[in-house]
């Protein structure tokens, strides 16, 4: 039987409290992302999400368990991950073909500037700046920057995409437009991606599954909601789908009341937390909004 792309085994994540006992964050956490996969994480601030994402890019290491690539224990940073943060993280001094040039050639030390430029310029292009090579950071939009840093994550052709809250900070038309362009580019590359967000909406166009976690300390996964919503997603049309609301109300259900106070089944196995389907028949418990739901 062929082993999922990405296992995460028993994870937990301990940090000293200042009384000198030790707070929990989340523990016993197991989940899989197979090859080519869009998974988001999803859960009230506080509890752990940006933490499993930094212990799979190798930035932190997990009190308990473990996260394995293709059967390899991940015990720091790789180029065979590339991770997208909220903030641009880029350096004001370069040009974006600069920026972008950087991580090819930390990627391929041995390529002449040439092959480095044409790699930056290829993913440029990709991510909609063909023609703003030249500019700096200061130069750019909020949506630019970041799409910048995209461009200089996937100029690395990394085997997985790591992005927490990349669109957090941006006004709601570009934040819709750049998750259009990541619809867009994953269909094209086939990549496998592992997203945090606190937007339900944008969990619904993006992901194959959602994983949902339980609020902190002492989080867990309480249940992985598959997204039968067809792969060819377009954002105006969303809505219409039938499965549309009732995924929705499902997630906002969990957010709001669930995710407060879970009560596992009793045939609930952390290690093979349940993989659900949304019913058209659950209620929303409480707010209806995703500023109620996610902050």
């Amino acid at each position: 039987m062929t082993q999922p792309f990405i296992q995460v085994q028993e994870l937990a994540r301990r940090f000293p409290a200042p009384d000198g006992s030790t707070t929990t964050v989340f523990e016993n956490a197991w989940f899989n992302i197979d090859r080519g996969e869009f998974v988001c994480i999803i859960g009230h601030s506080g509890c752990g999400k940006t933490t499993v994402l930094n212990i799979l890019a190798g930035l932190d290491k997990p009190s308990a368990g473990a996260i394995l690539l293709e059967d390899k224990e991940v015990d720091g940073p790789s180029l065979d991950r590339a991770v997208v943060f909220q903030s641009h993280a880029l350096m004001p001094w370069m040009t974006v073909e600069q920026n972008v040039a950087f991580a090819v050639a930390s990627r391929w030390p041995k390529w002449d500037k040439e092959k480095v430029r044409e790699q930056a310029r290829k993913f440029i292009a990709m991510v909609g700046l063909a023609g703003a090579e030249a500019k700096k950071p200061s130069q750019l939009s909020g949506g630019m920057k970041q799409r910048v840093g995209i461009a200089r994550a996937l100029s690395i052709e990394p085997k997985m995409l790591l992005m927490d809250e990349p669109f957090s900070a941006l006004d709601a038309l570009t934040r819709g437009t750049l998750q259009d362009e990541v619809l867009r580019i994953r269909a094209a590359t086939g990549l496998t991606v592992f997203m945090i967000t606190h937007d339900v909406d944008e969990a619904i166009l993006l992901a194959d599954r959602i994983v949902l976690m339980t609020n902190g300390p002492n989080a867990r996964i309480a249940e992985i909601l598959i997204n039968t919503l067809p792969k060819d997603r377009q954002r105006e049309t969303l809505h219409q789908q039938p499965e549309y609301y009732p995924i929705r109300n499902h997630l906002l259900d969990f957010l709001v009341r669930r995710s407060k106070n879970f009560v596992p089944p009793a045939d609930y196995d952390p290690r093979k937390p349940p993989q659900v389907r949304a019913s058209a028949k659950l209620p929303i418990g409480g707010g209806d909004t995703l500023t109620d739901a996610a902050d």
